[in-house]
């Protein structure tokens, strides 16, 4: 029999706004049971995006929310989560046992997109998801040397299909893996978007959660053929806070705008400098310009990541952030992003349908 103690617990749970989901806990049907003896209180929570060790910042949370109720004298939190698939446009089949595939974008170079999407992937991973990381950028791969990878090659047990090298828990896969680091790539569209298509699909991926795709910058082919052809679950816009940066930034939205894939947010990268020697904190690149362009897009600002040298150099040796210093400001901010992007993606469940157009035809 429900209890006034039962109900009253329950409202108060069901109405925790859950920060990186930015929705109140009953209303996304995270809150599975609630169970009141006394003065002893037990919630399970399912959430749908990977917490393994945000599990512990959520039970603290609630825990305190509970407890201001007065009577209670103790709570036991059970925090879970499942990655579900998220539908995609024109009902694409499924790759292998991939369930969300994410692309980290740009309109233009040199904004830290590569640096951006290897982190989130890295950052998922840490919070316990199952992920891959795939260089789409075929004429300047650069997550071999990223992801401490350099030298590797893919196994091919069947010479059909490939065995992806793994780093930090992350399976990469990457044309710079099949040529020598200096080769360029003198192909033309076509030749590109096919090898693009094959690396994604003869890839033993295994059973992902999520893959995360460092798109080349631009709005080319490669970026046409895999909105079209490939079942993205949402996409990743990455800039800087200048002009320049925005306005190519607006057009690689507009286009994932166009083929109907959603936009889960924006990130804008170095967004600010710290120096390292007196600790003066400056916007070099103009500050404030990722999220006017949120605003302006009805999109989510993900994060706003700084400009620091620790991230070039553990890139550059091949230990990324997230694995180098997870602890770190740094780390953290990195790992922010991650929880918010899968949340994001997660909340697309509970998001109504557009409603249909009303077709008016009039006489002329």
């Amino acid at each position: 029999m429900t209890t006034e103690r039962d109900t009253a617990v329950r409202r108060l749970v069901e109405s925790f706004r859950e920060p990186y989901l930015d929705r109140e806990l009953g209303a996304v049907g995270a809150v599975e049971n609630v169970t009141v003896a006394g003065g002893n209180v037990r919630l399970n929570i399912r959430l749908g995006f990977p917490a393994r060790r945000y599990a512990s910042e959520l039970t603290a949370a609630l825990s305190e929310q509970v407890r201001s109720l007065g009577w209670v004298e103790a709570v036991d939190v059970d925090v879970q989560w499942k990655v579900e698939s998220q539908a995609v446009k024109n009902n694409l089949r499924p790759i292998q046992a991939i369930r969300n595939i994410i692309a980290v974008a740009s309109g233009k170079g040199g904004v830290g997109k590569s640096t951006t999407a290897a982190n989130l992937a890295l950052a998922l991973a840490h919070e316990g998801a199952a992920v891959g990381l795939l260089d789409a950028d075929i004429y300047g791969p650069s997550q071999p040397r990223m992801m401490g990878l350099g030298g590797e090659r893919p196994v091919s047990p069947d010479q059909k299909s490939m065995i992806a090298p793994e780093a930090f828990g992350v399976k990469v896969m990457s044309i710079g893996f099949l040529i020598d680091e200096e080769q360029p790539m003198v192909w033309r569209g076509p030749m590109v978007t096919q090898a693009l298509v094959q690396l994604l699909e003869t890839t033993r991926w295994g059973e992902l959660d999520y893959l995360i795709v460092d798109m080349p910058p631009g709005t080319g082919d490669t970026q046409l053929t895999l909105s079209q052809r490939v079942p993205v679950s949402g996409a990743v816009i990455v800039t800087t806070p200048q002009d320049i940066a925005l306005l190519d930034a607006r057009k690689g939205l507009r286009m994932f705008e166009k083929v109907e894939v959603p936009v889960l947010g924006i990130v804008e990268n170095m967004s600010t400098h710290v120096c390292s020697n007196c600790g003066h904190e400056e916007h070099i690149f103009g500050s404030g310009g990722g999220r006017r362009m949120a605003q302006q897009y009805g999109v989510d600002l993900l994060a706003e990541l700084p400009l620091d040298i620790r991230i070039r150099e553990e890139m550059d040796r091949g230990e990324p952030t997230v694995v180098a210093e997870p602890d770190s400001p740094l780390g953290r901010a990195y790992i922010d992003l991650g929880r918010r992007t899968a949340a994001r993606l997660a909340r697309r469940s509970f998001q109504p349908d557009a409603p249909f157009p009303t077709i008016e035809v009039e006489d002329t």
